[in-house]
């Protein structure tokens, strides 16, 4: 198989960056509020904790630019559109029917499903035309 280990490093680093734009600049503060969650409360975070938080989200995004190139790889998804589709099917297909069967069974509000979970879906999205366009050069 041929991944573009660059891209894919490039991709977690999207993820990342989009879900502190999403979190933090688009949606944080209705995030919070559908969440309970207070700004004392955030703001008295351990920041240690926090911070391996963060390191967590950033390897995970990585394992998900892995996984999603290793897929695109396998479909010759070599075009942006065919790698945003493959992205976006995989939301379709494993994220969304997932994580809708838990909200819906806890009772959560659907504008909180939509926040979390759009997120992930954006950013299949543009990990998959990411990966769609960046060629691997030829050893």
């Amino acid at each position: 198989m041929k991944i573009n280990y660059l891209a894919v490093f490039v991709c977690g680093v999207l993820y990342w960056l989009l879900g502190s734009l999403w979190y933090g600049v688009l949606f944080g503060q209705r995030w919070m509020d559908l969440e309970g969650i207070t700004m004392a409360q955030a703001k008295n975070t351990n920041a240690a904790t926090v911070a391996v938080d963060y390191v967590i989200s950033f390897l995970l995004g990585l394992l998900m630019a892995f996984v999603l190139a290793n897929v695109c790889s396998w479909r010759n998804a070599n075009t942006a559109g065919r790698g945003a589709a493959v992205g976006v099917l995989l939301w379709i297909g494993f994220v969304a029917p997932v994580t809708y069967t838990t909200s819906m069974f806890e009772g959560r509000p659907k504008l909180l499903f939509a926040i979390n979970n759009f997120y992930p879906l954006v950013g299949l999205w543009l990990m998959g035309i990411v990966l769609g366009v960046w060629k691997k050069k030829p050893a």
